[in-house]
Formats: C-alpha cells, sequence, structure tokens
C-alpha cells in the first residue's frame, strides 16, 4: 500500500476531535514501550522454549545411547547362549541316566562276588569251629584253632564292610535314578517350550529396542525441525527491534520540527510558513507510520504464522512420545514379565538339573571312594586269604607227622585251604569289575561338566541385565516424557505471547491513524521553504538508520531539498554496519 493509498483510507477525526501532537507523543511513547515490553518477553519465551527442546533433544540422545549400550552390551546374545546350553540338559540328563544305569549294572556285579566272598567267609568260619572241636583233645592245636578263628573274623569283617559300602552306594544310586528319571521326563515336557518362551522373548527384546530406536528418531527429526524454527522465530523477532526504533524515529522527527518552530530561525517564518513546514513534517511522521504498519503487519504475521505451526509439529512430538511410553508400557512392560515368567521356569528347571547333578555327583564320589576302599580291602583280603593257607598248609604238615591222631584235622584244613583259594577268585573278579565301576563314575562326572557351571547364575546375570536396561529406558523415558509436556506447555504459552496483531497492530494503527488525522488530506505548498527545508531536512534524515526510512522520507521531502543540505555520511563503524543492513 502507498502512502497516497493509505491517507485515501484514514478514517477522518477521532469521536473527540483530532488529537494533538503531545496526545500522538504519549500514545507513541506507550506504543514504544509495550513493543519494547512485548518483544522482549517474546524474546524470553522464545528462548525458553529453545531451552525445554534441547533439554528434549537431550533426553533423546540420552535414549539412544541407553539403547545402544543396551545393544552394545548384548543381553540377548547371552540370554540366547544361555538357552542353548538349557534346551541340551534332556540330552544331558538321558545320558547321565545312562550312565547311572551302567554304575548299577557294575554295581550289581561287584555286589555277587561281595555276596560269594561272604559266603566263602561262612564255610571258612564253620571249618575253623570244627578245627577247634576237632583238635579240643589235642594241645597244639588249640592255640593254631583260636588263631584262626581270629584271622577269618577279621575277612569277614572285612567282606562286611565291602558289603556295606556296596549298599550305601546302592540306596544313593537308586536316589539319583529315580529322581534322575522324574527330572528326564519334566524335561521332555517343560524345556522345549520354555526355550522356545525364552528365544521369543530375546527376539521381543530385540525388535522392541529397535522400534524405541526408531520413535525416537522421528521425534529427533521433528524436534530439530521446531528447533530451526525457533531460531527463525528469534531471527524474525528483530522487527520488534525495527518497529521500537522507527516509532522511536517519528517521536524525534516531531521533536525537531517542534523544536525548531521554537527556535528563532523557527520563530522568523510567518505563521503560514511554520504551519506549511509543521504540517510537512507531519505528513513525512504520518508516511512512516503508515509504513511502518504495514512492514509490521506483514512481518509479525508471518511470525504468528510460523509460532501457530508449532502447535502441530508439538502434537506430533506428544503423539510419539506418547507412542514411545506406551510401546515401553505395553510390550515393555509385557516382556519383561513373561521374560521373568519364562526364566521362573528355567530357574525350576535348573534347580533341578543342580539336584540331579548334586546327587549324581555325590554317587560318582562316593563310587570312586568305595572303588578305592574295595582295592585297600581287597589286598587285606588277599593278606587274610594268605594266612588262612600258610596256617592250613602248616597244621597239613604238622598232621601228617601224627599219623591217625591228626587225620581228621588234617582233612578239615584241606578245605580250609580249598576254600580260602576261592577268596582268591572273588578278589580277583572285584578287582576287575572295579575298572568299570570307576570307568561309569568318571563318565557321571563328565556328564555334569557338559552342561556347563552356573547356568542359573548365567540366567540371572542376562536377565538383570535385561531388566537393568529396561529399568534405564523407562527412566529415561519418564524424563523424555516430562520434556515432551513442557515443550508443548511452552510452545502453548509462546503462541499467545507472540500473537503481537492483537494488541500491538491496533495500538500502532491508532497512532498511524491520529498522525494522518493531524497531517490532513493534502499536501502543503513548500516552494517558498527550501532554504527552511535544506536544514531541517537532513536532521530529520540523519535519525534513519534503514533505507525504507528514507524511501518514504524522500516521497514526501523531495530529494533535491535533502540533497541541498550537507551529504549525511557515515561518521563510525557502527552507522556503515547499520547502513549495510538496512
Amino acid at each position: 500500500m502507498t502512502y497516497s493509498t493509505a491517507l485515501a483510507h484514514q478514517t477522518g477525526l477521532h469521536p473527540t476531535g483530532i488529537a494533538t501532537v503531545s496526545d500522538i507523543g504519549r500514545k507513541l511513547e506507550a506504543a514504544r514501550t509495550k513493543v519494547e515490553q512485548r518483544f522482549l518477553e517474546g524474546g524470553s519465551v522464545l528462548l525458553a522454549v529453545m531451552d525445554v527442546l534441547n533439554n528434549l533433544l537431550a533426553s533423546l540422545d540420552n535414549v539412544t545411547r541407553t539403547l545402544d549400550a543396551g545393544a552394545a552390551t548384548d543381553t540377548t546374545a547371552d540370554l540366547l547362549a544361555t538357552v542353548k546350553n538349557l534346551s541340551e540338559l534332556p540330552q544331558l540328563e538321558s545320558l547321565r541316566q545312562k550312565n547311572l544305569d551302567i554304575l548299577s549294572s557294575s554295581g550289581a556285579g561287584l555286589r555277587t562276588h561281595v555276596a560269594d566272598m561272604q559266603e566263602t567267609m561262612r564255610y571258612l568260619q564253620t571249618f575253623a569251629v570244627t578245627v577247634k572241636i576237632t583238635g579240643a583233645g589235642i594241645a597244639e592245636f588249640a592255640g593254631f584253632a583260636e588263631e584262626i578263628l581270629d584271622r577269618i573274623r577279621s575277612g569277614t569283617a572285612e567282606v562286611n564292610n565291602f558289603a556295606g559300602q556296596l549298599h550305601a552306594l546302592e540306596k544313593e544310586l537308586n536316589t539319583a535314578q529315580t529322581f534322575g528319571s522324574g527330572v528326564a521326563q519334566r524335561y521332555e515336557q517343560t524345556v522345549p517350550s520354555v526355550v522356545s518362551a525364552l528365544q521369543r522373548d530375546a527376539q521381543t527384546i530385540s525388535a522392541h529396542r529397535k522400534k524405541l530406536g526408531e520413535i525416537a528418531k522421528q521425534v529427533g527429526v521433528l524436534a530439530r525441525g521446531v528447533q530451526g524454527k525457533v531460531a527463525t522465530t528469534l531471527s524474525a523477532l528483530q522487527i520488534g527491534d525495527i518497529t521500537r526504533q522507527r516509532i522511536e524515529h517519528v517521536q524525534s522527527t516531531l521533536t525537531i520540527i517542534q523544536d525548531f518552530l521554537a527556535s528563532d530561525e523557527g520563530r522568523a517564518l510567518d505563521r503560514g510558513a511554520q504551519a506549511r513546514l509543521e504540517n510537512l513534517v507531519h505528513h513525512l511522521a504520518a508516511a512512516q507510520m503508515v509504513d511502518m504498519v504495514e512492514n509490521f503487519q506483514r512481518d509479525s504475521r508471518s511470525v504468528v504464522e510460523t509460532i501457530a505451526s508449532f502447535s502441530h509439529d508439538t502434537q506430533d512430538i506428544l503423539n510419539l512420545r506418547a507412542e514411545m511410553q506406551s510401546e515401553d508400557d505395553a510390550k515393555g512392560g509385557n516382556f519383561m514379565r513373561a521374560l521373568e515368567e519364562s526364566v521362573s521356569a528355567a530357574h525350576a528347571i535348573v534347580k533341578q538339573v543342580e539336584t540331579a547333578s548334586l546327587q549324581a555327583n555325590h554317587v560318582s564320589q562316593s563310587t570312586t571312594a568305595t572303588a578305592a576302599n574295595l582295592l585297600k580291602g581287597i589286598e587285606n583280603i588277599r593278606a587274610v586269604k594268605m594266612d588262612i593257607h600258610y596256617m592250613a598248609l602248616n597244621t597239613n604238615l604238622r598232621c601228617s607227622r601224627m599219623g591217625e591222631e591228626g587225620r581228621s584235622i588234617n582233612v578239615v584244613t584241606a578245605e580250609l585251604r580249598v576254600f580260602a583259594a576261592k577268596l582268591d577268585e572273588s578278589a580277583d573278579a572285584i578287582v576287575n569289575g572295579l575298572t568299570g565301576f570307576e570307568e561309569a563314575a568318571c563318565a557321571i562326572a563328565a556328564t555334569d561338566s557338559t552342561g556347563g557351571p552356573g547356568l542359573a547364575e548365567r540366567l540371572s546375570d542376562a536377565v538383570g541385565n535385561i531388566r537393568s536396561a529396561a529399568n534405564a529406558m523407562e527412566t529415561e523415558l519418564g524424563i523424555l516424557s516430562e520434556h515432551g509436556r513442557e515443550v508443548a506447555s511452552k510452545i502453548s504459552l509462546s503462541i499467545s505471547k507472540l500473537d503481537f496483531q492483537n494488541d500491538l497492530g491496533e495500538v500502532l494503527s491508532t497512532c498511524a491513524d491520529d498522525l494522518c488525522d493531524l497531517a490532513g488530506d493534502s499536501l502543503p505548498g513548500i516552494d517558498e521553504l527550501a532554504d527552511v527545508l535544506a536544514g531541517v531536512g537532513p536532521r530529520i534524515f540523519k535519525l534513519y538508520t534503514m533505507a525504507q526510512e528514507r524511501t518514504v522520507h524522500q516521497a514526501i521531502i523531495p530529494a533535491g531539498n535533502v540533497l541541498a543540505a550537507p551529504v549525511t555520511a557515515a561518521t563510525n563503524d557502527d552507522e556503515l554496519f547499520e547502513d549495510a543492513l538496512f
């Protein structure tokens, strides 16, 4: 809108008449103060918005780092590795049962040979008693019979000790087999489903992390977009400073003409010249105000439109933030609960594994100890057998010298030697059987180590890491949610604070209307005022820091009159900078 068009649209007199210069001066000062205050408030609001946006972006960075940290620790890989060990349990338990069966079979073979030795010892004891009875009348055999009985009783105690150890081992073995058999059946029923659940949960963790990462990126893009708009709006707020300066320039213009008219040079002019000069400057002030209002309306409208677009962007941020929250509440909470249920089931299985392993290990250790004791006892048995053999042999020799008197004893001691020899056969069979006995025990120990140590601890560690990552994510999402709400609140506030057109536009338009009314519709003749304008014009022209002001000035006061005065040049770097800007 040109100045002449703007003047054609002025409304005429105010209800109370045309405002005076003093009235207009007060209104201009009020407008200037209000512009300064409102734009300072607007700048503060936008800076506050920028701060909360920075907090939001920092929170997003923390979320991203938390997600990256979760991926870096690779807890899902740990969990899957543990799941692999878990899935091997049925096969391991089956192998353990097989080795327990082998051990049971080996123990049964040893038990048969020990029973044979016990039977042999009973026969030997019977023969020794017979020797004692038969030789009761012969003095030299009384001590021999008692001595051989002692040796046989010693051997019997050793063999019975064998039998006791094997019996105790058999009880442990039966317990381990019974428990292990139940565990094996439960493995077949539960392990596949637990393994499947853990694998599913591990995949859910990865998918959940990926989804949150994608949403975080979208929020980041939106937030940085709003951040750019805020920066642009902050830059556009220079319109407030421009408007304030132009009001000050209009105020200074009115002051300059008033001071001039009050000066000796001004009083020297006749009243008509004074009125025309004053009216010309009023036209100039009105034109500057009209141009300023047009620019203010246009630029502030652009600011308001930019700010209005914040609402859409912040709503998108809130929606995505809510999606992240619901994603974490719905899936995060569910998958953690599901994971804990799966791990609880896995822990129950692992506990059974550990119980079975402890029992099997105890059996293995007992077997090894029993084997060592049997080997030691076998040597004792062999020593007893040798003593009985040589004692019987010596008795046979002595009985041969005694003739008919020693014949009955000789028969009995010969039987002692025969049955004592059977001890060797049983002892050899036991020694041979101990090899398979010990091999079965070692196989059980190897089966236990195959499952890997600390399966329960590794499950706990894996879930603990996942839970820590989930808790950290929950914390960061809570902070992000709070920052999202704060951004929305600040931007909502900024929209109301930065709507300059509602009241500022009206105030400025009123000032422009008052000046237009004061100036009137027609420019005064200024032909005879050239000399006066050559002095006043440059003083006013020097006020301007904006090219637009100079253009308006020259439309009212012709360039020739301005140029007739000494040329106003930039006197310092600041003025040069201002000229370059505008």
